[in-house]
């Protein structure tokens, strides 16, 4: 005879953490799964004609006098050049330093931006830029709407954006996608471990191919260059009036 079972829900109730929350009710949760879509067409609509973009990633805390400032000045300067847009998660720092390459250099800047308890302002070296709510929704649009991406030295929230990229190419959910690391230094010990798991075959030598490190911006342009030539052809989306959309740049 089967024991029919009973579940007690255990109610916590942490202040200000919707993700700790558990089980709501069911309106709660639907109310939340549209909130969510709200956000996804947020972006979608914010960013769905920026054009092809190469989105810089780095820490909000480098000053304008620091070498990693003026390296992702100058790598997003002649990336833009090639006619790339430029995307950034918008705040200040490497993300400042990024959009202001493109942005004084005739090219075109955007962000997307997260909302934060301590707020974190937006940059104002952008064309345009739109802020998220949960941070998944805001790496889903970065990925979305890039050809590659530039990493450069940052901290936890960079790394959270690397290896969710790398994760993504390993599990070929996306495909001939660069990477450039940018700061040999910096990044020793990361490939140190991206080494030590080739060695024990957690991953295969194909899961780094798409990886540059480098301290060079010629360097990590060119190869950013290669693989979107190679593999990709760039379609033009045409604005719908009745959806009252415009396109980017006007």
């Amino acid at each position: 005879m089967r024991r029919k079972y009973r579940y007690r829900k255990i109610d916590l109730k942490p202040k200000g953490q919707e993700y700790l929350e558990g089980p709501r009710t069911r309106w709660k949760e639907l109310l939340f799964s549209f909130e969510i879509f709200k956000e996804f067409i947020k972006g979608h609509r914010a960013l769905h004609f920026v054009g092809p973009c190469i989105t810089v990633f780095g820490s909000a805390r480098f000053g304008e006098d620091h070498n990693y400032y003026k390296a992702a000045y100058e790598i997003s300067k002649k990336i833009s050049a090639l006619g790339f847009t430029i995307m950034t998660g918008g705040g200040p720092g490497i993300m400042e330093a990024a959009n202001k390459g493109a942005f004084e250099n005739g090219g075109i800047s955007v962000g997307c931006n997260i909302e934060l308890p301590q707020e974190q302002l937006p940059n104002k070296y952008m064309h345009k830029w739109v802020a998220m709510k949960y941070f998944f929704v805001r790496k889903a649009m970065l990925i979305k709407y890039s050809y590659g991406f530039v990493v450069m030295p940052g901290g936890v929230g960079t790394m959270d954006e690397l290896y969710e990229t790398l994760t993504l190419i390993q599990t070929k959910v996306i495909r001939n996608f660069p990477v450039v690391l940018v700061g040999k230094e910096y990044y020793k010990d990361i490939i140190e471990m991206l080494n030590k798991m080739l060695e024990l075959k957690t991953i295969s030598p194909e899961d780094l191919q798409l990886i540059l490190i480098t301290d060079d911006p010629d360097e990590a342009v060119t190869h950013i260059k290669f693989y979107v030539d190679t593999n990709y052809t760039i379609n033009q989306v045409n604005p719908r009036r009745w959806l009252f959309e415009k396109y980017f740049p006007e």
